[in-house]
């Protein structure tokens, strides 16, 4: 018995020299970080490539990226951002810091979502505010939806801390029943109110990429229910945000504790995301 069991550990350990063996045989490995040039930040959702081919993937929310290829090293890799210049950077087969330098032009960004069809944002027909991933993270409130207060024209009632109420045109109330929300495409009322109850059944923090608030009506693209406008929530893509993210708010209300005790406010939040195959993902 013990000869048996000598025998199967040793094969065991056999087994895992020979695997990682044939894993990095299989391959090259090809990683790096992606720095902002000029704040030294790392960049996240950027595209690398391997130049001449579809073979590469995207920078997690640390700005890490990593893929396997059957290429030999030297050859380039192809770095793409929105709001980055394009750069290509020589890859010998060591881990990589790629420092790319933002460029700005005005009047370039394009809206898909606001007329069905890309173009750019200040040509479309309709009136759009938009916020940018970029804005939600560096805007100081307990939730993301609260940045819709400081939009162009926009007026919010505020029945919760977690259900506030939207209005770009005519009267507002605890419950709009003029106003679309889509989240991904999907009509986000609540069954049976109509309406939609605020981010209460909405995204995360962590996995929401963009939001674009239509002024006034909308119904000729997003139906009947558009009449006063129309707010359009888009996720993060799991093929290009990969990686896992965690937050935590925290507060606190009736500090001085007159009319009920101090009481504690947290809101924790996690995302996981990850890139199987070139058709596969989750989050």
């Amino acid at each position: 018995m013990r000869k048996l069991t000598r025998v199967v550990l040793q094969l065991l350990v056999c087994l895992f020299f020979i695997v990682p063996a044939i894993a990095q045989s299989g391959g090259t490995v090809v990683s790096g970080t992606i720095k902002n040039a000029k704040s030294k930040e790392v960049v996240s959702a950027v595209s690398v490539t391997i130049k001449g081919t579809s073979t590469g993937t995207f920078t997690d929310d640390n700005g890490n990226f990593k893929f396997t290829t059957v290429i030999k090293p030297p050859f380039k890799l192809v770095v793409s951002s929105v709001g980055f210049s394009s750069k290509e950077v020589e890859y010998k087969g060591e881990n990589v810091t790629i420092n790319i330098t933002p460029s700005y032009s005005l009047g370039d960004e394009v809206v898909v979502s606001a007329s069905r069809v890309p173009e750019k944002i200040l040509e479309s027909p309709v009136s759009i505010e938009r916020v940018s991933a970029a804005n939600i993270r560096n805007a100081a409130a307990a939730s993301y939806y609260d940045i819709l207060k400081n939009l162009k024209g926009v007026d919010v009632t505020t029945a919760s801390l977690t259900f506030n109420s939207i209005s770009t045109r005519g009267f507002n109330g605890s419950g709009n029943l003029r106003l679309n929300q889509i989240v991904d495409g999907m009509d986000n009322q609540a069954p049976g109110l109509n309406f939609s109850v605020g981010n209460v059944l909405g995204l995360s923090e962590l996995d929401v990429e963009s939001m674009e608030l239509l002024s006034g009506a909308s119904s000729a693209l997003y139906g009947p229910g558009g009449m006063n406008g129309t707010l359009i929530i888009n996720s993060k893509d799991p093929f290009k945000y990969q990686g896992t993210s965690f937050q935590i708010k925290q507060g606190v209300k009736d500090i001085d504790g007159y009319q009920r005790p101090m009481s504690a406010y947290y809101d924790w939040s996690i995302r996981v995301a990850k890139k199987v195959t070139d058709k596969f993902a989750f989050k």
